[in-house]
């Protein structure tokens, strides 16, 4: 009967040990170590988090490092990385006290997040933690490096400066080649020549010897090959570039007559700029509120003005020809650089109030972009929004907050 007992027990304490294994290794969430998934959060967290949150330091949101060990669990913090608001929605203490702190700034929710994506992302946090933060020699944000200078027209000029120098060296070698062939000919004739060998030491260079000469050969082949290669990379880096392209337009509307002589405010006809991606074209009603009292021309059916009639009497769009065009995978938004960053229509269009027929005036390339987001400061004055992060930019910088310390330089602000 004691055996069967202790037998009994042995059975007991081997299952619930059983269990207890299998509850550990069900529920329990290890942070990934490996490189492969440090890796793949670190490309996460560049696109999608590092707008609003370091690893080492307080920016729009809290710092990360060690959020695995302060949050309840990791099971809440994948249910607040994929939908915030219904964590906070459901009252839960932690989350609602966050939300508070941080002045109520709601996070995005990242829906399309994968566990496993949130494990790697916890992965490159716990990696970067320990890690100290660049200082003030130029590198990147919690150890990152710090961001190569682009612009559109960068290896053009290099090539130039490069075939320049080229140049200056082949010179320089014929230079001194004719110092050295004239010292040969000086050593040599204070020696006992042959008649022939004599002929040779001062035989006339002409303009034929020279042409056909190995030397001659070589350079102007090494100075047309270096020609076209030059040709063929600035070909190549204006692929996508319309840079002064003005096309002609179905009616002849001059910005230098309503923008500049009569100061039509542009807002006043490009209604979307204030409020969407798209500035809009104006459509024919918003010529005709003007065009009702002026209607120079209309009467012989000629003209600018009676084109613009005839369409409004036709009921049919005008086919305006776009000037200003950008790839698909990039994104403009007009609203956001006019109303919120006070962005004048000149910065990128050019004196949009002196041209007759409009031309694009920028190269509005990605590293024209990417130089304008170093080189502008944030107009933070009188938007509530930007108070934490002009106050935590202050703590670490005495420079003027520029576009790209509050993300302007993350992919994913224009490629998504």
């Amino acid at each position: 009967m004691i055996n069967n007992y202790l037998y009994s027990s042995y059975k007991s304490f081997i299952l619930v040990f059983l269990l207890s294994l299998f509850s550990f290794t069900a529920f329990s969430q290890d942070i990934p170590s490996e490189p492969a998934a440090i890796s793949a959060g670190e490309q996460l967290f560049n696109g999608n988090c590092k707008a609003c949150h370091r690893v080492n330091q307080k920016l729009v949101g809290p710092a990360l490092a060690g959020v695995y060990d302060r949050a309840p669990s990791i099971d809440w913090i994948k249910s607040f990385i994929k939908n915030s608001s219904a964590v906070i929605a459901s009252g839960d203490q932690y989350a609602v006290n966050l939300f508070n702190e941080y002045n109520k700034t709601q996070m995005t929710a990242f829906t399309s997040f994968k566990d496993q994506d949130i494990m790697n992302i916890l992965a490159y946090i716990k990696a970067e933690a320990g890690k100290a933060q660049a200082g003030p020699d130029g590198g990147g944000q919690d150890g990152g490096a710090p961001v190569p200078p682009q612009g559109g027209d960068t290896a053009p000029k290099y090539l130039n400066i490069i075939l320049i120098g080229m140049v200056i060296i082949l010179i320089l070698l014929v230079i001194i080649l004719g110092f050295l062939i004239s010292a040969i000919k000086r050593f040599l004739d204070q020696k006992t020549l042959t008649e022939e060998e004599r002929e040779v030491v001062h035989s006339p260079i002409t303009a034929g010897s020279i042409t056909r000469s190995p030397g001659f050969i070589f350079a102007v082949t090494f100075i047309v090959a270096a020609l076209g290669f030059k040709t063929v990379i600035n070909g190549l880096y204006s692929v996508g570039i319309q840079q002064g392209y003005a096309p002609k337009q179905p009616i002849a509307f001059s910005h230098k007559v309503h923008a500049g002589q009569y100061e039509i405010d542009c807002k006043y006809c490009h209604t979307g700029v204030m409020k969407w991606q798209s500035a809009t074209i104006p459509s024919v009603n918003i010529c005709m509120n003007c065009h009702n009292q002026i209607k120079s021309g209309t009467n012989t059916g000629e003209g600018e003005i009676a084109k613009i009639v005839r369409a409004y009497n036709e009921n049919k769009p005008i086919e305006w020809v776009r000037i200003h065009n950008l790839p698909d995978l990039a994104y403009f938004n007009h609203a956001q650089h006019v109303n919120v960053g006070g962005v004048e229509c000149q910065t990128c269009h050019g004196p949009i109030q002196e041209m007759d027929v409009v031309r694009q005036h920028s190269l509005l390339t990605m590293g024209w972009c990417i130089d304008c987001h170093r080189k502008t400061d944030v107009n933070a004055k009188g938007n509530a929004y930007y108070d934490k992060l002009v106050e935590l930019h202050n703590k670490t910088s005495k420079q003027p907050m520029k576009v790209e310390d509050i993300g302007g330089l993350e992919c994913s602000k224009c490629h998504y």
